[in-house]
């Protein structure tokens, strides 16, 4: 078939995506491009699920581990990644196969998501401070107070998201929702990309998402853990809000058996990957095609 100027694979943690995109990337002389927030960062590759060297199947990766750990990213930043890097692929020829767990990432990508403005340093490390400080659930109480129809959407402990309305409404002076209007550029033709939601069934994930994080603990997630601890000590970026890094740290201090930190981190990313399937099925209907499975998928492209 004719290449596509992008293949886009979209769903929940653990689904299969990273192995799927190495299959395409194959098939039509494509570049991965990472669209998830969490494998961004440098410090994280286990307990990011980043691919190792031997999962990419000798395929080039890019936008992995990019970011250091204590740095705040955006989608916008993201987005600015973005731009030359198409540029660069399309002029080499190459299919970039983009593909992660975070939604705005590819709202950003086909339009969907409004170019912000940047927030002056001294605004954003203010905000920081206070974050490190006083803790989310006291800013998401500031937020609820100057931009009430933000808050009512952000979880009072999505710390990346308070930090990031906030700022944004000091800079602007402006209620989040006069910014994010959803009529942004795209950095792709929509018509000319080809788009996958890759959804097992939920038994299944479940089942995946617990095999997955003992292999995690087999590849050395305990010692990741500690290191970044090291480095960074507890960071309230999206970096340190890593599903593992507190199970496991209570872990090195004594606090937890093993055994009962996997259950905790298993959990909570099964909640995760819920989340992230109702987004991606509330948010990704026309143009988007659900696969319960790889092969499913691979075969649509037949």
């Amino acid at each position: 078939m004719e290449k596509p100027e992008a293949i886009l694979i979209a769903g929940p943690t653990a689904s299969g995506k990273s192995a799927l995109a190495v299959r395409l990337a194959e098939r039509f002389g494509g570049v991965v491009v990472n669209a998830d927030s969490m494998q961004v960062y440098v410090d994280l590759r286990i307990l990011s699920a980043r691919p190792a060297e031997d999962e990419m199947g000798g395929i080039e990766h890019r936008l992995y581990g990019h970011v250091p750990g204590d740095r705040v990213y955006s989608a916008g930043e993201w987005q600015r990644d973005m731009v030359p890097l198409l540029a660069e692929l399309r002029e080499r020829g190459r299919v970039p196969v983009i593909c992660g767990g975070t939604g705005l990432y590819f709202k950003a990508l086909l339009g969907g998501f409004d170019a912000l403005p940047d927030v002056p340093m001294p605004i954003r490390e203010r905000w920081r401070a206070r974050m490190a400080e006083e803790g989310p659930a006291a800013l998401h109480a500031v937020l609820a107070m100057s931009d009430p129809a933000a808050a009512a959407r952000i979880r009072p402990s999505d710390s990346q998201r308070i930090l990031r309305a906030l700022e944004l409404g000091e800079a602007t002076a402006g209620p989040l929702d006069a910014l994010q209007r959803g009529s942004g550029d795209g950095l792709v033709t929509p018509g000319r990309t080809r788009r996958i939601v890759l959804a097992p069934p939920r038994p299944q994930l479940r089942d995946w998402i617990g095999i997955r994080f003992n292999r995690m603990l087999d590849a050395g997630a305990m010692a990741e853990a500690s290191a970044f601890r090291r480095r960074f000590g507890p960071l309230r970026t999206a970096a340190g809000q890593a599903i593992g890094l507190t199970e496991l740290w209570q872990v090195e201090d004594g606090a937890l058996a093993i055994d009962a930190a996997k259950m905790l981190a298993v959990t909570r990313t099964r909640q995760y990957a819920k989340r992230q399937e109702t987004w991606f099925r509330n948010q990704f209907d026309n143009g988007w095609h659900r696969f319960e499975s790889a092969d499913d998928a691979l075969a649509a492209f037949d």
